[in-house]
């Protein structure tokens, strides 16, 4: 199972291992311990300790947007972030961090201005986004670097 992927459950932590295809082809996957759906329609909050696990490596893309509670921006982009995170749940991961919580990840990146979306593949990162932009261009950012959808098929 050498092209498997390790996946840890947001919920109850258990480390899952997914096969790396299935994952790309966006296949729904659950918690082999618990249950929970892997790919979460909602972002994820990572910090400086959990960023190498969440982000790094990930077997799917992630779209991480650095912000701050206090940017007027920040609060902007976030409906999008959360709308994105719906719309692409399997095909990538979106992550949230607070650049003010977890200065040394925002600092090994070069995070200077905020909102930054950083897009991760493969645990590097591809592209950054840097400030306000409206959904179409964050997708349109995003799309080159994600796995084409998977074909409906008429199986449960």
């Amino acid at each position: 199972m050498a092209d498997a992927s390790l996946i840890r459950c947001p919920s109850c932590g258990a480390t899952n291992r997914l096969p790396a295809d299935a994952i790309a082809h966006g296949k729904k996957a659950v918690c082999g311990r618990c249950k929970t759906p892997l790919a979460t329609a909602r972002p994820v909050v990572v910090s400086d300790a959990s960023f190498a696990a969440d982000v790094e490596r990930s077997p799917l893309p992630v779209l991480v947007d650095m912000w701050a509670p206090w940017c007027g921006p920040c609060r902007m982009v976030a409906p999008i972030v959360d709308q994105i995170a719906a719309e692409l749940a399997g095909r990538v991961t979106v992550a949230k961090m607070k650049v003010d919580d977890n200065p040394a990840t925002s600092s090994r990146f070069g995070v200077r201005s905020i909102p930054t979306l950083l897009v991760f593949k493969d645990g590097r990162e591809v592209d950054r986004i840097v400030g306000g932009q409206p959904k179409a261009a964050i997708l349109s950012r995003l799309e080159r670097h994600l796995p084409a959808p998977s074909p409906a098929s008429g199986r449960s």
